[in-house]
């Protein structure tokens, strides 16, 4: 476990910022390289205050937001077996996943295309089918289809975000917990991380606070909004929705709402929810335990009863999570704009988790300098920073 007793820490060559499952993740790849690395959390390992936390995430090869996402999927998959191996611990569970909609929609036709493109295997299963083969799905229309993808699967999430701590700490890593950093600053000769405990001077700094991002980097129009998650109990027979027979999903039900879920291995709990909408509500990481209202499942429970009638309306368990949005829904990876000893990676925008592995790895990668700044030319944070400027004239 991460000692808070003041260890001598020395110099670092990198310290990490935030250990969510991105953070955790890039530690691991650092140290592995025999980078001496110090990360630093502000609350415990795998806490439930930001968006590395709720059991289970999906994992698909197909990547609707950008498909040059494909290979870093890939290699997130390679570097989550690596890990398995390592720690002994299971992490990914092969179940397949569901992308349904129109087979020309966001959800199942951007499914198609990627397939297509990177040659990965799915099958399309028309409405009647699609209900046959997984009962726990109802109301789809005619015109919208089922693509089936056989290596998708679920991420162990909070077990993920410790294995790659337990094996950053076996490669030499230190972790400091319970520690917030107040500031980050260059300086001749390094870059300051000031926390409550003590100030760390490195040659750089990678920035993964997840909802915390936009604190650190203000230029960049980031946001951090509510994303809860919600659980519900089944009516039935609780088989119906075991992991087998209720794999991992994303539904698109009409033009502005996508429901997404899975059997959560416990047979009283069905997780379900909703991307965000248009207007999301703001999330408040410092206040991150805010009360949770009855308008975090109404649209939701208005969908249920015709989507998936097995199970009940109001949910039997909920809990907070916060994303980091970007304006244009890619990532926000590489070399700060003022300073290339900061590298920023955030604004997972709500699919990140399943790219964390390769992106710790590309972010060990900028470190070394073995990769470009920008690892990910979409992701590039000065595209922001231009977008912010723009925008501020009109």
């Amino acid at each position: 476990m991460p000692d808070n007793r003041s260890p001598d820490l020395g110099r670092p060559e990198v310290v990490v910022v935030g250990l969510g499952i991105w953070g955790a993740m890039t530690l691991w790849r650092l140290a592995a390289r025999g980078v001496r690395a110090v990360g630093v959390e502000q609350f415990d390992i795998a806490h439930a205050r930001g968006s590395s936390h709720g059991g289970a995430r999906m994992f698909r090869e197909t990547c609707l937001e950008n498909e040059a996402l494909v290979p870093t999927a890939r290699r997130s998959l390679e570097l989550w077996r690596e890990l398995e191996r390592a720690t002994g611990t299971r992490l990914v569970e092969d179940t397949g996943g569901l992308l349904i909609g129109p087979r020309d929609g966001r959800q199942a036709g951007a499914t198609l295309a990627s397939a297509q493109a990177h040659g990965v295997e799915v099958e399309v299963l028309v409405p009647g089918e699609l209900m046959r083969r997984f009962p726990g799905h109802a109301g789809i229309p005619d015109g919208h289809v089922g693509v089936w993808e056989p290596s998708a699967g679920v991420l162990r999430a909070e077990e993920s975000v410790r294995a790659a701590i337990a094996q950053a700490e076996h490669h030499g890593a230190t972790v400091v917990s319970g520690t917030r950093v107040l500031g980050v600053e260059p300086e001749p000769g390094g870059v300051r991380v000031r926390t409550a405990l003590r100030d760390l001077v490195a040659d750089q700094v990678v920035l993964t606070p997840g909802c915390w991002l936009p604190g650190f980097a203000p230029d960049l129009g980031l946001r951090s909004v509510h994303l809860p998650m919600t659980w519900f109990a089944p009516r039935g027979d609780p088989a119906l929705f075991s992991r087998e027979r209720f794999p991992v999903f994303m539904r698109e039900i009409d033009a502005d709402t996508v429901l997404w879920g899975q059997g959560d291995g416990d047979p009283r709990h069905v997780k379900l929810g909703l991307e965000p909408g248009p207007e999301p509500a703001p999330y408040d990481p410092v206040n991150g335990d805010l009360a949770l209202t009855s308008a975090v499942w109404d649209r939701l429970g208005e969908v249920l009863p015709t989507a998936v009638p097995g199970v009940e309306r109001f949910p039997s368990k909920v809990l907070n999570c916060g994303i980091t949005t970007t304006a244009d829904g890619q990532f926000v990876l590489g070399a700060a704009p003022e300073d290339p000893r900061i590298v920023l990676a955030g604004g997972c925008n709500g699919y990140g988790f399943k790219h964390a592995a390769g992106i710790g790895d590309l972010l060990a990668d900028v470190v070394l300098g073995a990769a470009d700044r920008t690892p990910l030319p979409f992701a590039a944070p000065g595209r922001l920073v231009a977008a912010e400027a723009t925008a501020a004239q009109f």
